[in-house]
């Protein structure tokens, strides 16, 4: 039998709190899940340092890339098998593209990404190309396969279609981790009605569209969103953590490029402080191996390393307080003299950081990084943007929202309150409003 349409003899059940059950029938699927780059997921999470915040956020990649296979698989399999617009030559494409999406996620992925100018989608796109455990299976179906698979996580292969149920405003991978995340962090944000989302998705030509009697669902699903990310992902102690994780790597990296003679040499990150990154030296860092790390570097000579380190280990995370770039520049320039007169360094104890989210967008052609907006199928057969129909969208549309935030350490300054300065540094940095506790 051909290896692209071999069924496994029985099939294969994962037991799954968001979607009950995900299932496996394709021999391809089921091999390339037992591969030891997708098995790497396991051992990075989801949600970076967002555990510190929220207990529960311990599920990892893995989980997240088998459920966004098993939205997928419902969509071709129970809504789009059989229906003219899709061509159902492209569902095992379409399901490895799925499952593969986040394969090259580094462990904490955004913020080592951050330090090392690196991009998951190129590492994910390399690994499925590469000299690799699933690059073997992929082949299996066709010598042309595992690049067919990078160029749909690329958003670069020919259907469109395809590339939308990945990727796009609606897409597989948001529905899973917005439910995923809201369970396993504990709010109520993220959960929407994706049932009622499944029923009304239809394929065309390009993309994926949505029945104009789904409009309410899709309305919950971008605002349900809209609040995760302000609620969890850009949650303020999370950032800290995060500041507190960049700048030690920032710091170790300083001390290797400058000869410093590490108690616990960074063999694993010698590659990335030199630039001169392997595939294998990319698969073989997870999580695990970062915080070994950071548990032997809180014995480190260096005082920052050391500090930062343990900091971090032991959720000693630093203060934050609101901060307005566009007014308060000065204020930043003011703040890293002062610390420095008080003998704390401001190149990693005063951080300024920003998140940022657009949670819609209209089509704006030309523009870098432009979006597919949703459209929704008329009972007339039109097709019309999302926002023209929706008030609530239309009130969210194109309207990007930054939070700026500037993190320090309140128990080192504490600790140094003889000095004549830090009165003045205090003020700074509490004003009028105070400083915002750290609390989950």
């Amino acid at each position: 039998m051909d290896y692209k349409y071999e069924k496994l003899f029985e099939e294969k059940v994962f037991k799954d709190p968001v979607h009950r059950y995900i299932h496996v029938r394709d021999k391809v699927i089921w091999d390339v899940i037992g591969t030891r780059e997708f098995q790497r997921l396991r051992r990075i999470r989801q949600l970076g340092t967002t555990y510190l915040v929220f207990h529960g956020a311990e599920h990892s990649r893995f989980q997240h890339s088998l459920g966004v296979y098993e939205i997928v698989r419902r969509i071709i399999d129970d809504g789009f098998s059989g229906r003219e617009e899709w061509n159902d030559e492209e569902r095992l494409l379409t399901l490895c593209a799925a499952l593969l999406h986040d394969l090259g996620h580094g462990p904490f992925s955004h913020a080592f990404e951050k330090v090392f100018a690196l991009d998951h989608e190129k590492y994910t796109q390399a690994i499925l190309t590469g000299p690799t455990e699933v690059n073997a299976v992929l082949r299996r179906v066709s010598s042309d396969f595992p690049q067919k698979v990078a160029d749909v996580i690329g958003k670069t292969y020919p259907d469109k279609l395809v590339v939308s149920l990945i990727s796009s405003q609606i897409d597989a991978d948001r529905m899973d981790y917005l439910q995923r995340d809201a369970y396993y962090t504990g709010v109520s944000y993220g959960h929407f009605d994706m049932e009622r989302i499944l029923r009304v998705m239809r394929p065309a030509e390009e993309q994926v569209v949505i029945k104009f009697s789904g409009m309410h669902a899709v309305e919950d699903y971008i605002m349900s969103r809209y609040q995760m990310y302000w609620q969890v992902y850009f949650h303020p102690v999370s950032r800290s953590a995060e500041v507190i994780l960049i700048k030690i790597l920032h710091r170790a990296k300083h001390l290797h490029n400058s000869g410093y003679a590490f108690a616990q040499e960074p063999v694993h990150f010698k590659s990335f402080f030199d630039q001169s990154i392997e595939l294998e030296d990319y698969i073989s860092l997870d999580e695990s191996i970062l915080l070994t790390y950071f548990q032997w570097w809180r014995k480190e000579n260096d005082p920052v390393l050391a500090d930062l380190c343990d900091r971090f280990i032991n959720r000693r995370l630093f203060q934050y307080a609101e901060f307005e770039p566009a007014t308060e520049y000065r204020k930043v320039v003011e703040l890293e003299q002062l610390f420095r007169k008080v003998g704390i360094d401001p190149e990693y104890y005063l951080v300024t950081d920003s998140s940022s989210d657009l949670p819609y967008d209209f089509y704006r052609p030309g523009e870098e990084n432009e979006r597919v907006p949703i459209y929704l199928q008329m009972a007339s057969g039109e097709l019309r943007e999302l926002s023209r129909s929706s008030e609530i969208v239309d009130a969210i549309s194109g309207k990007r929202r930054t939070d700026h935030k500037i993190y320090f350490p309140e128990d080192l300054l504490d600790k140094k309150q003889d000095d004549p300065h830090i009165n003045q540094i205090l003020k700074m940095l509490r004003g009028s409003e105070g400083v915002d506790e750290l609390v989950d």
